[in-house]
């Protein structure tokens, strides 16, 4: 689940809010189609908000090397 996913639900989402696309009478009978298309949209927006704080918890780590020299015998 990533960033695409997030945005291809918000705009299925967004699409059958709005009524964009005209579904047949047999779907508009058995689905809301609004309240299905308000589900989309809020499931897609947390998909976005998680894979933003996952990738930024991702990238905060730090590497440290610990480099130990030892000095020749005299």
């Amino acid at each position: 689940m990533g960033i695409g996913l997030g945005v291809v639900l918000l705009l299925i989402g967004l699409v059958l809010t709005l009524g964009v696309v005209d579904l047949p009478a047999s779907i508009d009978d058995v689905v809301a189609t609004n309240t299905l298309g308000w589900i989309f949209i809020i499931v897609g927006i947390l998909a976005i908000v998680l894979a933003l704080v996952m990738n930024a918890q991702r990238t905060r780590q730090t590497t440290v090397i610990d480099e130990r020299r030892v000095e020749p015998p005299r």
